[in-house]
């Protein structure tokens, strides 16, 4: 029997443009899973380059991959200004909506 080999999948590497952001960020939030809705925010962060990101939010790249990993708990403010530096927003509705 031929054995197969699985590459490592890298989520980040397919999130190129600003609606494959919003989109993988919808379906995350849809879940309802906030572990999930972080894990994307890390994935999309890790696409836009954590070092750059990490300088335009004021802070260093290793404390922007430690709040994001998956042991971490970034703070609300480090979650919405990513979101804003993003170029999203986020948006509160009922859930009857």
């Amino acid at each position: 029997m031929e054995q197969i080999t699985v590459a490592d999948f890298d989520p980040a590497e397919y999130i190129e443009t600003p609606e494959d952001v919003f989109l993988t960020l919808k379906v995350a939030d849809e879940e309802g899973d906030p572990e999930l809705l972080l894990s994307v925010i890390r994935d999309i962060a890790r696409s836009n380059g954590m070092a750059q990101l990490a300088k335009e939010l004021n802070l260093d790249r290793a404390g922007l991959y430690k709040s994001f990993a998956p042991e971490g708990n970034p703070s609300f403010k480090t979650v919405f200004n990513l979101l804003d530096l993003l170029g999203l927003r986020l948006k509160i509705e009922s859930k009857s909506a």
